[in-house]
């Protein structure tokens, strides 16, 4: 193995903390009783010595802002100094930590007032990010922002995810203003920390039609694959987000991020298959199917691996390095975890030989945890939580992981 290869596990503060201040709390009801869903803000020690028990030599996770900041310019220090105990138990373990900044949610004043397509949620996000880099200390590796157009399609186009809106051209302006706070976020921690690795979490995916056979089955795969895999890639080479759609305005965006990745963070889970259907919005259909024979997630994903490939090579004319920062597979059934884990190893495995810059592998997740729109019963841990005792308990798959990075040499 590596010295220098990342392997480690990721996670999210919200999904195992909750935190009774956050937009997420009141838009679900799953979280009304259980505003910590798996006790982690007071058992985070013992869930960090499975760090340990797994081996791995890295673990990404984020900071809550809604604890950080639970109400407009009020500020929660001992929310900062539970974060900073987290990086110094990390430190002294030899796992380097890798910090997210924003994760999905928002404190519910923040949503409530000054939601992402308002201009002054710049200067909110701001004041976030300034205390929490002036604040933590310890930390190299940080990712401003966890899925940038999964937040958009959620909160402004689908509407459910908050703050619920269902507009495209206020979408377009949120995503104009997470991309500028991406890019103050990269001067503000690179200038704290000049040798910093700043990055954003792209969710990608493998995309391809229906019906091989059907135009309108194809050019929706294609417009779906540089909307929603390469468009990004295109604002970080040249500071310019252009996107054309069949029939609508395109979306032509002037971005301040050119340049401003040090590396690439890549989420992979699945293959989605796009069909014509014209009773649907915007006459597309999203699909899964399996064609590899790997069988769906409990969610309904196909398992494909050989998308990981795609998806690598996609990100690599950003010629930074790359790091896969979310992977995982939500299934009661260890060996369909374990099976998923090998396959997609084996991928990256080869990935690397054939020279892509990969640097790091994060297993989606450490244990059970809250999953946005599934709740409890999206199973994608490496520990089995029993929610209603809240013990861990390890799968084969934890004990599986453990063996490939001590066994695999990249």
């Amino acid at each position: 193995m590596q010295n220098d290869f990342l392997w480690g596990v990721a996670t999210s503060a919200f999904q195992l903390e909750g935190s009774p201040h956050a937009d997420w709390a009141s838009w679900d009801s799953i979280l009304d009783s259980k505003p910590d869903v798996t006790n982690h803000y007071t058992l985070y020690k013992e869930d960090l010595c499975l760090l340990k028990e797994l081996g791995v030599n890295s673990y990404r996770f984020s900071i809550e802002w809604s604890r950080i900041q639970p109400k407009e310019n009020v500020w929660d220090d001992g929310a900062v100094a539970h974060y900073q105990d987290i990086i110094d138990i990390l430190l002294e373990s030899n796992i380097e930590p890798m910090v997210t900044i924003h994760h999905f949610t928002h404190p519910l004043w923040f949503i409530k007032k000054y939601p992402w397509h308002e201009d002054a949620s710049i200067e909110k996000f701001s004041d976030f990010v300034e205390k929490i880099v002036s604040t933590i200390k310890g930390v190299k590796y940080w990712i401003t922002f966890n899925e940038p157009y999964v937040l958009l399609l959620g909160g402004y186009l689908e509407g459910c995810m908050p703050p619920g809106i269902k507009d495209a051209s206020l979408a377009v302006k949120a995503l104009k203003n997470i991309f500028i706070c991406h890019g103050m976020a990269y001067d503000k921690i690179h200038s704290r920390i000049p040798d910093a690795m700043v990055s954003v979490a792209h969710n990608m995916a493998a995309l391809a039609p229906w019906k091989r056979w059907s135009p309108m089955d194809r050019l929706l795969a294609k417009i779906a694959k540089h909307f929603y895999n390469h468009s990004l890639l295109d604002a970080f080479l040249t500071g310019k987000m252009r996107i054309k759609f069949p029939f609508k305005s395109p979306i032509d965006v002037d971005l301040p991020i050119k340049g401003k990745l040090d590396f690439f963070g890549v989420n992979y889970y699945t293959r989605v298959h796009m069909r014509f259907n014209p009773f649907k919005k915007m006459g597309v259909e999203l699909r899964h199917r399996d064609i590899d024979g790997y069988g769906l997630t409990d969610m309904g994903w196909e398992v494909h691996p050989y998308g990981l490939q795609k998806v690598l090579r996609y990100a690599s004319r950003l010629n930074v390095p790359l790091i896969i920062t979310e992977n995982g597979i939500a299934t009661r059934d260890d060996q369909r975890k374990i099976k998923f884990m090998k396959r997609h190893i084996d991928v990256l495995e080869k990935c690397i030989k054939d020279g892509i810059d990969v640097r790091g592998y994060f297993y989606w997740s450490l244990i059970d945890n809250y999953e946005w729109l599934q709740g409890l019963d999206a199973r994608f841990g490496l520990y089995k939580v029993d929610f209603d005792t809240l013990k861990r308990k390890p799968t084969n798959a934890a004990a599986y992981y453990s063996y490939l990075i001590r066994s695999r040499s990249f």
